[in-house]
C-alpha cells in the first residue's frame, strides 16, 4: 500500500478512530481534514442494507442542494429546434440534437448532465453505450427527460444532484466543497439523506443505512454515527 503523505497523515491524527461523529461535528471537522491546496468537494457516502442486483431495491434518485454543489455544471440539452431557444435562455451550456448525437457517436462527452424531452428519447437511444457507463444518460426517474426542459437546466445548474446505489449497495453524493460554512454542508447533507431516506425500499430489510463516511476529496474518511443520520 502507497505511503501517505505528510499533510494527509496529520489530517487524520484530528480523527478520533474510535469515535463516530454526529452530522454537525463531521461538517465541522471535514473543512479541517481537508489537505489540497484546491478548493475539494465533501463527499456523503452511504453503505445501504439493499441488494442493488434485485430491482425492487435499487435506490436511485435526485435531489436540489439548498446551497448547491459548487461546482460549474456543464448541460447539454438534447431537444427538438422548438425547444432549444427555451434550453438557451434556462443557460443550457449546449444546445441541439443531430449534431451532438454525431459528436456522441464519435467520443465527446464533455459535459457533466444531459437534459432531453421525450420526443427525442428514440433517437437518442443508441447512444447508450457511450453515455450509460458514463452515468450521462437522459432518464425520466433522476428528471433528466422532461417536457420542462428550462425548469430541469436551472435546478441543475442550481446544485441538483443524480445518486444510484452502486453494486456493492453503496451511494456516493459530492454535498458541497470544504469552502462552504459547516453548516452550509450541514444543510445540504440534511437535504440529500431526508430525500435517501425517502426512498427506503419497502422490500429492504433490517438496518436501510448501515454505515456513513463524510470526507473531502483528498481527505481522510470520518465515520459518522448512524443515530445522527437517521434522524434528520
Amino acid at each position: 500500500m502507497a505511503q501517505r503523505g505528510k499533510k494527509y497523515q496529520k489530517a487524520a491524527k484530528l480523527i478520533d478512530p474510535e469515535l463516530e461523529y454526529t452530522l454537525e461535528e463531521a461538517c465541522d471537522l471535514v473543512k479541517k481534514t481537508s489537505t489540497a491546496n484546491f478548493d475539494e468537494s465533501v463527499d456523503l457516502d452511504l453503505r445501504l442494507g439493499v441488494d442493488p442486483r434485485h430491482a425492487d431495491q435499487m435506490v436511485r434518485g435526485s435531489v436540489s442542494l439548498p446551497n448547491g454543489t459548487g461546482k460549474e455544471v456543464r448541460v447539454l440539452a438534447l431537444v427538438n429546434e422548438a425547444k432549444q431557444e427555451e434550453a438557451e435562455e434556462a443557460g443550457a451550456d449546449h444546445v441541439g440534437l443531430e449534431e451532438y448525437i454525431e459528436k456522441i457517436q464519435d467520443g465527446w462527452t464533455d459535459v457533466d448532465v444531459i437534459v432531453a424531452t421525450p420526443d427525442v428519447m428514440g433517437k437518442i437511444g443508441k447512444l447508450g453505450p457511450v453515455l450509460g457507463p458514463r452515468g450521462l444518460m437522459p432518464n425520466p426517474k433522476s428528471g433528466t427527460v422532461t417536457t420542462d426542459v428550462a425548469e430541469t437546466i436551472k435546478e441543475v445548474k442550481a446544485g441538483k444532484i443524480d445518486f444510484r446505489v452502486d453494486d456493492y449497495g453503496i451511494l456516493h453524493a459530492s454535498i458541497g466543497k470544504v469552502s462552504f460554512d459547516a453548516s452550509e454542508l450541514r444543510e445540504n447533507a440534511m437535504k440529500y439523506l431526508q430525500e435517501v431516506m425517502r426512498l427506503r425500499p419497502a422490500s429492504a430489510k433490517g438496518l436501510y443505512i448501515r454505515s456513513a463516511y463524510m470526507s473531502s476529496s483528498m481527505g481522510p474518511s470520518i465515520p459518522l454515527s448512524r443515530s445522527s443520520i437517521i434522524s434528520v
